[in-house]
């Protein structure tokens, strides 16, 4: 059985839970072994079985080389008490596996785990809020959106100007847009290119797009320092100041301004469990357990880095203040211990890289309901965001223009043509499902072709115009709609019957034309001499 991508969308980590299983169970040798003079056909040892998933998963591009022996042995586990493996006794429900020599089989079918249900959500989409107050018992979740039905004559009007007419036109002015108008936007818009990135159809079975906080967005775009981190309204939820000194200690080491210079061996090794003893305390994640699906999403996109790196800039925005920024110093701080040639090992056993993957993923990816492939799902993310902490942890200029530019232009003054409903100048844009694109063709041309074609039935059937202004229109429109018109007039003969030619009475025969023309003069032989 070949190991296949696991890609963004809902129940990702059941997925992967069920693809680990099929796999170790297809490609773990099963042979005869002795144990206490007795023999046990089809089972494996504990460190083969080790030593097999451990291949694995390094070789799985859903989880990569960085997997460790030790998480190999806790996902055995795992194993162990969900019933996936067994002893040769059929004991199993605990989590007492160990990397020894104790034999353990494969039951007759390894449980996989079953997808929760959840109610559809239809066609449900993201929408834009009205740029009026909104009315009273109306919630900021759900802000209706007015539909608008063009007939003909509205279509005449928008269209006149493409067949030589410009009627008579007024300015509208907006409403000015108050700040929780600004912040729905900003939600709105965020949460679309989410769904954008990710190439999904709805982010209802990943987020809970309710639990979003606007303001929390808006806040983390524009409250920011020089470096790009968050700044705090409330001084209460920064970081204590000997936390922030602790970790510069490790960052700038051996040059510690904050710190006394270490009198002892092993100095940095306490600084180092002083921080982690203190984020370890921490009573939720900093990626929050209701982001928890949308980010293990994300890892479905690794494998195209530009993607993942988007997303995750953006799922980030979405984090209350407080966390983003003790995310932003976190992962920051990781990623420079990692590299710093001058800090001494913190550890006998693993390296730098490998120990602060381990002793700080929980910190900031983990599920409330305590998922089987929680740590290894979140050393993948976390291994991730210190290779491109400084991208993705900064706002993305692309997103943030596009929101700021499209606030604009709805500020502005609108052009509205007379007898046109106003709302119809500008209609509140709303973010659609993808469709295919000869869905898209189908729609366009079943969608403006009704309209069009009432305008030009309307030009063949106006009887007040003159035959020569009637030629000049459809001219005109048969160069801006060739494929309408052509369903019109679809030959020569149909378009010549719109205009019969009058009969003309023939000129009277002139007598001069009954003669012969002049013949030129030709010599004969009479006329020699």
């Amino acid at each position: 059985m070949e190991p296949r991508l696991v890609g963004p969308g809902p129940y990702r980590a059941t997925r992967l839970w069920n693809e680990i299983i099929e796999l170790f169970r297809a490609g773990m040798p099963l042979r005869k072994h002795r144990c206490r003079f007795k023999s046990y056909e089809r089972c494996f040892k504990a460190s083969e079985a080790v030593d097999c998933l451990h291949e694995l998963l390094g070789s799985n591009q859903n989880f990569g080389p960085e997997v460790t022996r030790d998480q190999t042995v806790k996902l055995l586990k795992k194993f162990l008490k969900n019933h996936v493996i067994e002893d040769i006794k059929g004991r199993w429900g605990k989590e007492d596996f160990e990397d020894d020599g104790h034999l353990y089989r494969f039951p007759p079918s390894s449980p996989l785990k079953s997808y929760p249900k959840k109610p559809s959500c239809g066609k449900e989409v993201i929408k834009f809020p009205d740029w009026n107050e909104p009315k009273a018992g109306t919630s900021q979740e759900y802000i209706p959106v007015k539909s608008i039905t063009m007939n003909s004559e509205m279509w005449y009007k928008r269209h006149s100007i493409a067949i030589g007419e410009v009627p008579a036109c007024k300015l509208v002015f907006r409403r000015e847009l108050t700040q929780t108008n600004i912040e729905e936007i900003w939600k709105s818009m965020t949460l679309s290119r989410l769904q954008k990135v990710l190439g999904l159809d709805s982010l209802d079975e990943v987020l809970d797009t309710k639990l979003v906080n606007s303001k929390h967005i808006v806040q983390n775009v524009y409250n920011v320092n020089k470096q790009g981190i968050v700044t705090l309204e409330d001084k209460s939820k920064e970081l204590p100041h000997w936390i922030l000194s602790a970790m510069k200690c490790l960052v700038n080491w051996p040059s510690c301004s904050d710190l006394k210079q270490p009198t002892y061996s092993g100095f940095e090794r306490d600084v180092f469990k002083t921080i982690v003893d203190y984020f370890g305390q921490m009573k939720e994640p900093l990626l929050t357990f209701h982001f928890f699906d949308i980010f293990v999403s994300v890892l479905g996109l690794l494998q195209t880095p530009s993607k993942a790196v988007e997303a995750l800039q953006i799922s980030c925005l979405l984090l209350p203040p407080e966390n983003r920024k003790r995310l932003q110093l976190l992962v920051r701080m990781m990623a420079r211990i990692s590299l710093n040639q001058d800090l001494p090992p913190l550890s006998e056993s693993v390296r730098t890289r490998t120990l602060v993957l381990q002793a700080f993923s929980r910190c900031i990816l983990y599920s409330k309901d305590e998922i089987d492939l929680d740590e290894l799902l979140a050393a993948k993310l976390v291994s991730f965001l210190m290779d491109n902490y400084q991208e993705i942890l900064s706002v993305p200029s692309a997103l943030k223009s596009s929101i700021e530019d499209h606030v604009v232009h709805i500020q502005k003054v609108q052009m509205k043509y007379v007898g046109a409903d106003s709302d119809a100048t500008l209609p509140p844009p709303s973010f659609c499902h993808q469709i295919s694109t000869d869905e898209f063709e189908y729609q366009r041309a079943t969608g403006s072709q009704e309209p069009l074609a009432a305008l030009l039935e309307e030009i063949v059937m106006n009887k007040e115009i003159s035959v020569k202004d009637k030629k000049k229109k459809l001219k005109q429109f048969q160069k801006s709609y060739p494929e309408v018109y052509r369903v019109r007039f679809p030959t020569p003969e149909t378009e010549a019957m719109l205009f019969p030619e009058k009969t003309k009475q023939k000129p009277p025969i002139l007598m001069w034309a009954l003669k012969k023309p002049f013949q030129p003069f030709h010599r004969t032989r009479s006329f020699r001499m």
